[in-house]
């Protein structure tokens, strides 16, 4: 029992532990999100960029490695033995101790420019692994650019059919006068009543579909489920903005794309690793040294004596020639030969993945700011037309079924131009992303 109570109590500790520490985040967080905020948070607490940080630092640890390659090593050794042998003349006779004491050092002073070669390329990876932070940073970015304007829209939305609701329910109140007075039939009376329904139900579906972007966003997010999660509506959104030309923006994301920049390297990579791979056939050249001393028991002097008087050195130049290698050395030249031209391709290919995403961009954007101003002049008539339609119902001239008619073309106009408006600013957006501007208002 007192376990139980300890485990028990333990357990609590840690539960109210964990819940100061959540609160203590949740304190530092915004109270409402912008998009540039968002995308900052994300940088920093995605795990998937956490990963590739992580591999950076590796790369960066290969690159202090060899740089150290070139310096010259030292390593001491430590003999300590016993001996028992009849032989007086090889140990005296029965155990005798004995010790052997070293250092040793070497370098490589040539090998056909293997370890210069091989500095560069472990440069060249640690630049790659910063440029494959930057792809996934992108990526993340445009994702989440992409959730937030889906939260925009459903917001503004939101607003549109409280708006409509709101005029559904006063139309009811002014058609229960009618009928209360004679003036308006029964079945137009339940028309309006099925009307101000459908208008509330809409507005229930619209904000479930706003609660579920704001779900996905502080997923993207990683942030807890019990966060109170609020974007902030930036004053204005850019809608139709003077654009670069296509031609244009292709080549400026051909010069600050990371995904270019990192093909270009794969291919400068794939180069030195050649150049590293060609020094296997090259002579090589070391230097070595070595001083050394050591002890008998059986020797007459004493201990230090007998270290001075065993003192080794030796100094040495080792020279290398590869002869035959059974084929070694040109079959790795040869399939690295093979991986440079697949790194040359994979750059080709980017550069025209590249190309192909912009193109789209532009086209969508050119789609979107197309409907945009086609909704926009659709919703003003729809408007207007509903608005007269509304003042002729109030004098009788036209049917509560006209009216309800006007009404749905005017809703469907609304949601028309709310989602055309913002997939314009989301694809104005994308294109000046592709160019190399952030993604912020």
């Amino acid at each position: 029992m007192n376990r139980l109570l300890f485990l028990s109590f333990f357990a609590t500790i840690l539960s109210i532990s964990g819940i100061a520490q959540q609160d203590s985040i949740l304190k530092d967080l915004p109270k409402q999100w912008t998009l540039q905020a968002c995308i900052e948070y994300a940088k920093q607490k995605n795990i998937s960029l956490a990963t590739l940080r992580l591999t950076e630092r590796s790369t960066e640890e290969d690159l202090l490695q060899s740089k150290a390659a070139v310096l010259p090593n030292l390593t001491g050794t430590v003999t300590q033995s016993l001996t028992n042998g009849n032989n007086s003349a090889s140990s005296g006779g029965g155990i005798q101790s004995a010790g052997n004491y070293g250092v040793n050092s070497s370098m490589i002073l040539y090998n056909g420019g293997y370890l210069k070669n091989d500095i560069r390329s472990k440069e060249l990876t640690v630049q790659s692994a910063n440029l494959h932070i930057k792809e996934t940073e992108n990526d993340l970015s445009l994702s989440i650019a992409q959730s937030f304007f889906n939260i925009l829209l459903a917001k503004e939305n939101i607003s549109s059919l409280q708006s409509v609701l709101t005029t559904s329910q006063e139309q009811l109140k002014q058609g229960q006068l009618k009928y209360d007075a004679g003036g308006m039939a029964k079945k137009d009376l339940l028309q309006l009543q099925s009307q101000v329904a459908a208008d509330a139900y809409s507005l229930v579906n619209a904000t479930n579909i706003y609660k579920l972007n704001l779900v996905t966003l502080k997923q993207i997010l990683l942030l807890p489920s019990a966060y109170d999660f609020t974007v902030s509506v930036p004053d204005s959104i850019p809608v139709i903005r003077a654009q670069a030309k296509l031609d244009e923006a292709q080549n400026e994301a051909q010069q600050v794309r990371p995904e270019i920049q990192n093909g270009q390297l794969q291919v400068q990579i794939a180069q030195v690793e050649l150049d590293k791979i060609k020094a296997f056939s090259k002579p090589t050249l070391s230097l070595g040294g070595a001083i050394s001393s050591g002890y008998f028991a059986n020797q007459s002097y004493s201990y230090f004596t007998g270290l001075n008087t065993n003192l080794y050195q030796s100094l040495g130049l080792t020279l290398g020639i590869p002869i035959y290698s059974r084929r070694v050395n040109l079959t790795n030249t040869n399939k690295t030969k093979l991986l440079l031209d697949e790194a040359k391709l994979s750059l080709l290919n980017t550069r025209t993945v590249l190309n192909q995403l912009v193109e789209q961009a532009y086209i969508n954007l050119q789609n979107a700011e197309a409907q945009y101003t086609a909704a926009d002049t659709q919703l003003k008539a729809n408007a207007e037309i509903y608005r007269i339609t509304n003042e002729q119902l109030k004098l009788g001239a036209v049917t509560t079924l006209e009216l309800l008619q006007q009404k749905n073309l005017y809703v469907l106009a609304l949601e028309a131009f709310s989602q055309a408006k913002y997939s314009a600013a989301l694809y104005n957006k994308i294109y000046e992303f592709y160019m190399g501007n952030p993604l912020a208002f």
